[in-house]
């Protein structure tokens, strides 16, 4: 039973892909991290050495430490960090309890170089509908979530990744984008490790609006509208994205949690 200085993996991987998700800290050891190079989703890599140096950084949110088994490392660095004044706790089990669970980890290899503030970088095509809102969110939600993005006119997107060390997605010939009849959030659900039931249904969703298949998905004519009157309600592309995040932020809470719930006016009886 988890503490109020713990908490459990069920509990933490339904906050993960939310709002309301705490920040997550790996400590494990090197030799620990070589053997298994895979992070809880939204994790990022820190060593319990210098948390007194990064603790500052993470002011004003919820964290949840992660070693090996949960023990002595997660233990004393989420107690570091409470003397910081932040409310830390530690994964119970540790990632060993995780994956002996069986929940989604994203391979580190697969993470992009982040920049000299720990984020990561991406750029794409501006004036975004579908994918190219959808993959941010599912990067800020999963994989980074202080992760920036910079939209630019189409034909400068790779020449900005380069001068910007920004990582480019949904255009040709690039690592993330359309493959096949996949679009770029097939993609990053494949590549990221998070083909979760949830998630699979979303990306089909996002799949037939953005591909023009709206028969692969009776809800994917709600996105496209949805997506559509967003792009026409705002100029500026990160107003967008913002707006973006609780779109999906709604689909994905319909896609895990009540995919079965309906919603029928109550009938009455009429009078002859």
């Amino acid at each position: 039973m988890s503490s109020y200085t713990s908490i459990s993996s069920e509990k933490l991987s339904r906050l993960i892909g939310t709002a309301k998700a705490p920040a997550l800290v790996d400590v494990r050891l090197d030799e620990d991290f070589v053997a298994d190079p895979r992070l809880i989703p939204g994790a990022i890599r820190r060593s319990h050495l210098d948390v007194e140096d990064w603790a500052s950084g993470l002011s004003g949110q919820s964290v949840v430490v992660v070693c090996q088994r949960g023990q002595k490392l997660a233990e004393g660095t989420a107690a570091w960090l409470r003397c910081s004044n932040i409310a830390a706790e530690v994964l119970e089990g540790g990632h060993l309890g995780w994956r002996e669970a069986e929940l989604p980890t994203v391979p580190a290899d697969r993470i992009p170089k982040r920049d000299g503030r720990g984020r990561t970088v991406w750029v794409t095509r501006s004036r975004p509908k579908i994918d190219r809102i959808a993959c941010p969110w599912l990067i800020r939600r999963f994989v980074d979530p202080a992760a920036v993005f910079l939209f630019v006119t189409s034909a400068e997107v790779e020449g900005v990744a380069e001068r910007f060390e920004a990582t480019p997605f949904d255009i040709e010939n690039v690592f993330w984008s359309h493959r096949g009849e996949l679009c770029t959030f097939d993609v990053m659900v494949k590549e990221f490790g998070l083909s979760t039931p949830a998630l699979e249904r979303l990306a089909t969703m996002v799949r037939a609006a953005d591909t023009a298949r709206l028969e692969l998905s009776p809800e994917a004519s709600g996105l496209l509208a949805a997506s559509l009157g967003l792009s026409r309600m705002f100029d500026d592309d990160l107003e967008q994205l913002s707006a973006g995040m609780l779109l999906y932020d709604a689909f994905y809470r319909w896609c895990r949690d009540a995919t079965r719930e309906t919603h029928n006016w109550p009938t009455s009886k009429v009078k002859p």
